[in-house]
C-alpha cells in the first residue's frame, strides 16, 4: 500500500508514524513532510504543494489514498479535484470544508440546525461593526471577535474592553489583518468555562468520536500572552465526563450530522469540535475540518486501532461498523518552540538530545541538513509521554523534554497541570 500524506507539521509526523504501523503500508509520500518524516525509512518527502501537482503525483504513483493534514488545501477544493479524477482522498470537499473556511457560515449553520453555541453577529464593514460595538456596555465585556477566514489558528481575539474591540474590528475589516481573513468578522458572546476538544471521523452517515483532548493555546504559563498554534495538549480531557459527552452528543454532534445530511455535504473526513463547558451546558465554539495540532499528537499514541483501517472505513462509508479501541492511561504533549514565537524568531539552530529522551518526539518545524536536525519553524517539536494517570504522564513528559535542547528553545511548564 502507498499513501500520500499532505502537510509538514508535527501532526503529519504523528499521522505518518501511526499509518506506518499497518504492515501493508510500504511507502508514505509526504508533501512536503519535515525532518521527522525524512528520518523514517518508510517515508519519502516530496516538494509538491499545488493541487494539480499533487493530483498528478497521486495518479502517477498509484497511491491507494491521500490523507490531507492542513485545512487550507481542503478549503481550496483539493478533495473536489481528486474526486473528479477518481483518486481516493480522505478529506471533505469544499462544500464541507467551509465549516472551517468561514466562521460566519459555520455560525449560521449552527443556528439553522440547532447546534448549541454562543450568541453572535456578523459584519462585513467597519461602520456597521463599530455602531454595534458602541451599543455594548462595559458590563458586557469581554467579547470575542473572530476573523471569518483561515488565520493559522490565530484569528480569534478576546477583547477585554471597548477600545480593544474597536481596534480589532478596524484592523480586520479595514487593515487586512490575518492576510485578509477578516474581511468579514463574527462578534460573539464570550463564554467562560473549560475547553474541550473532540476530534471525530465522519463518513457522511456517521460521526465517530476519538478520545477527548485539551489544547493550551496561549504562549505563557497560566494561559497568558498571545495565542499560538498550540503549546501542548493532554488526552483524555479530565473535564469531558460522561455527562458532558452525553450533552455533546445530544446538543452538538447529532444536530451537526443532521445539518451535514440536509446540506448534502457528503462529508468524508475529520470534524474537530472545539467546545466550551460550563454550568449552562456544552457549547460549540468552532468547527475544524482536519485533525487538531497538537491534539493529534496527544491522542494517536493512545489509539490501539489501526489508522489506515479507520481511514478506509470512513472513505467506504462504514464507520457505523467500526469501533475504535484505546490503550488505558493518559498522555501529555508539550510543544517546544523557537524563542520569539509566535512573533519573529531565528532558524537553523541544531537540535540536540532527542535520542536521549525516553518519550515520543514528533518533529514539526525542523529539517534535516545532512544528518543534523535544525530548527526551521516556530513550533519545532512535540514531546509526548504516556502514563497511567495524568500526573504520571506530565511528570515523564517534563522529565524527558529537559534532555532536548536548541538555542533559545522555549516551552510552557504547566501543560496538563
Amino acid at each position: 500500500m502507498k499513501i500520500l500524506l499532505i502537510g509538514g507539521g508535527g501532526r503529519e509526523h504523528a499521522v505518518a508514524c501511526k499509518l506506518a504501523e499497518n504492515p501493508e503500508v510500504e511507502k508514505i509520500y509526504c508533501a512536503p513532510g519535515n525532518g521527522g518524516t525524512a528520518s523514517m525509512d518508510i517515508c519519502e518527502n516530496i516538494a509538491v504543494n499545488d493541487i494539480e501537482g499533487l493530483a498528478d503525483f497521486a495518479a502517477r504513483k498509484q497511491v491507494d489514498f491521500t490523507f490531507v493534514g492542513p485545512e487550507d488545501l481542503l478549503v481550496r477544493g483539493i478533495a473536489d479535484r481528486f474526486r473528479e479524477l477518481h483518486l481516493p482522498i480522505f478529506g471533505p470537499t469544499g462544500k464541507g470544508a467551509i465549516l472551517e473556511g468561514s466562521k460566519a457560515y459555520a455560525k449560521e449553520f449552527m443556528q439553522k440546525y440547532g447546534v448549541k453555541t454562543a450568541a453572535y453577529r456578523r459584519f462585513d464593514n467597519s461602520a456597521d461593526a463599530l455602531a454595534y460595538l458602541d451599543g455594548i456596555t462595559d458590563a458586557d465585556y469581554p467579547i470575542v471577535i473572530k476573523a471569518d477566514g483561515l488565520a493559522l489558528g490565530k484569528g480569534v481575539i478576546i477583547c477585554e474592553d471597548a477600545a480593544t474591540a474597536r481596534k480589532t474590528a478596524v484592523s480586520m475589516l479595514d487593515k487586512g489583518a490575518f492576510a485578509g481573513a477578516g474581511k468579514t468578522i463574527v462578534v460573539e458572546e464570550f463564554l467562560t468555562g473549560k475547553e474541550v476538544s473532540i476530534l471525530t471521523f465522519c463518513d457522511g452517515k456517521t460521526i465517530l468520536p476519538l478520545l477527548s483532548a485539551k489544547d493550551h493555546k496561549r504562549i505563557f504559563d497560566g494561559d497568558r500572552g498571545e495565542n499560538t498554534g498550540g503549546m501542548g495538549a493532554i488526552s483524555p480531557n479530565p473535564y469531558a465526563t460522561q455527562a458532558i459527552i452525553d450533552a455533546f452528543n445530544r446538543d452538538i454532534l447529532k444536530p451537526t450530522l443532521a445539518g451535514i445530511q440536509a446540506e448534502n455535504m457528503d462529508f468524508i473526513g475529520v470534524i474537530f469540535f472545539g467546545l466550551m463547558v460550563n454550568e449552562k451546558g456544552v457549547y460549540l465554539l468552532e468547527y475544524n475540518v482536519r485533525l487538531g495540532d497538537p491534539e493529534t499528537q496527544a491522542i494517536l499514541p493512545l489509539m490501539k486501532s489501526d489508522l489506515v483501517e479507520l481511514t478506509q472505513a470512513a472513505m467506504e462509508k462504514r464507520l457505523d461498523r467500526f469501533a475504535v479501541e484505546w490503550r488505558e492511561g493518559c498522555s501529555t504533549c508539550i510543544t517546544m518552540v523557537s524563542g520569539g514565537y509566535p512573533g519573529g524568531y531565528q532558524k537553523g539552530y541544531p537540535i540536540e538530545g532527542i535520542g536521549e529522551a525516553d518519550a515520543i518526539v514528533y518533529i514539526a518545524g525542523a529539517e534535516l541538513e545532512g544528518s543534523t536536525l535544525k530548527t526551521s519553524g516556530g513550533r519545532v517539536l512535540n514531546v509526548v509521554a504516556l502514563g497511567d494517570t495524568p500526573e504520571a504522564s506530565w511528570e515523564k513528559a517534563y522529565s524527558e523534554i529537559g534532555k532536548i535542547s536548541f538555542k533559545d528553545a522555549f516551552y510552557r511548564r504547566d501543560i496538563g497541570k
